[in-house]
């Protein structure tokens, strides 16, 4: 019998986590007051704000979560405390690695520079390693309506930071406008760089996305739910060893899929194509690893081995060097 309680102590890895999605209600009050930002007086009312409804429209509705949690990250202080968060939430149900993504454009509102949001993030990230032992590391995010000479300069930056605990790049945002062969430019810079490449596709209903993505370079590909519906791409994520990050309550809310019989998750492991599973937003979302696990468990009567595999698969994605992925195998082996 799976229990919950159990769930949350087993070692867990985490890879599509968005840092201003992720942010607690409680934090975000501690960020907004020295800023003289002011937030709803009551709680639920706050909440009410930050998580998006069950019955979210689509994806932009599901986005416009983040107004207000943004206008509270523009500053170095506001960003460390925001990733500091994220990593205490991971530690407490035993999460043993963490990727956190992040779009440092969207912090330079009140005058930030793009190096010093990113190194207020690394520094939050860093202090959570520290006090609660959860190794983490980020991935930097371009907005796709952004033009290609800002996106380049966050690839630029991926590049400069590589040894200080960026490890990869994402394109995020409105997916539906700007598909992947809009980047390809772009893209084939960060594969010049040798910059570990994952990005958003096949959020929208666009199964074709997901494989233009790979033909782009991307080793793993957020959420990916789309491919579904295009079965004659599932040999090329096989033969390519892609790993999709499925992040099933935000799938959800973002009517990627709107009931259960259409979500892909058992399609996709019967396939033998790769999945890891992920929070995406645990604020907006309002969910947990534990939580997406035990829906999982729910759906489709996943067990502890299968969760043990999904971690497994997670590990041999993760943008770590080998020496480090060995560690986590082994510690999953273990404790499984």
């Amino acid at each position: 019998m799976v229990k919950r309680e159990h769930v949350k102590k087993l070692p867990k890895i985490e890879l599509h986590c968005h840092l201003d999605g992720s942010i607690r209600p409680g934090t975000l009050r501690k960020i907004a007051e020295p800023q003289g930002i002011s937030l709803p007086v009551d709680d639920n009312q706050l909440k009410k704000q930050l998580v998006a409804p069950a019955d979210c429209q689509n994806l932009n509705d599901y986005l416009e979560r983040f107004d207000l949690v943004l206008s509270c990250l523009q500053t170095e202080a506001a960003l460390t405390t925001a990733a500091l968060d994220v990593i205490h939430q991971a530690a407490e149900e035993h999460i043993q690695y963490i990727e956190i993504r992040f779009a440092p454009s969207l912090h330079t509102e009140k005058g930030l520079s793009l190096p010093k949001v990113i190194k207020a993030v690394l520094s939050g990230l860093q202090q959570g390693q520290q006090r609660f032992g959860v190794k983490s590391n980020a991935l930097l995010c371009g907005m796709r309506h952004e033009d290609s000479a800002a996106i380049e300069k966050i690839v630029q930056l991926a590049e400069s930071f590589k040894k200080e605990g960026i490890v990869g790049f994402d394109l995020a945002g409105n997916e539906l406008d700007f598909p992947p062969y809009t980047f390809e430019e772009t893209l084939e810079l960060v594969n010049q760089l040798t910059i570990p490449l994952t990005l958003h596709a096949g959020e929208c209903g666009c199964g074709k996305n997901v494989a233009d993505a790979v033909y782009l370079g991307a080793k793993r590909i957020g959420h990916g739910i789309a491919v579904k519906d295009t079965p004659e791409y599932f040999s090329l994520l096989r033969d390519k060893n892609i790993l999709i990050e499925m992040c099933p309550t935000s799938n959800f809310q973002t009517k990627t899929v709107t009931k259960l019989a259409d979500y892909p998750f058992q399609t996709f492991i019967d396939a033998g194509i790769n999945v890891c599973i992920n929070t995406d937003n645990r604020t907006v979302s309002d969910t947990t690893l534990t939580d997406e696990y035990m829906k999982l468990h729910e759906w489709y009567g996943i067990t502890y081995a299968d969760m043990e595999q999904l971690n497994h698969n997670a590990v041999n994605g993760a943008f770590i060097p080998e020496h480090e992925k060995q560690v986590l195998h082994e510690q999953l082996k273990n404790e499984y």
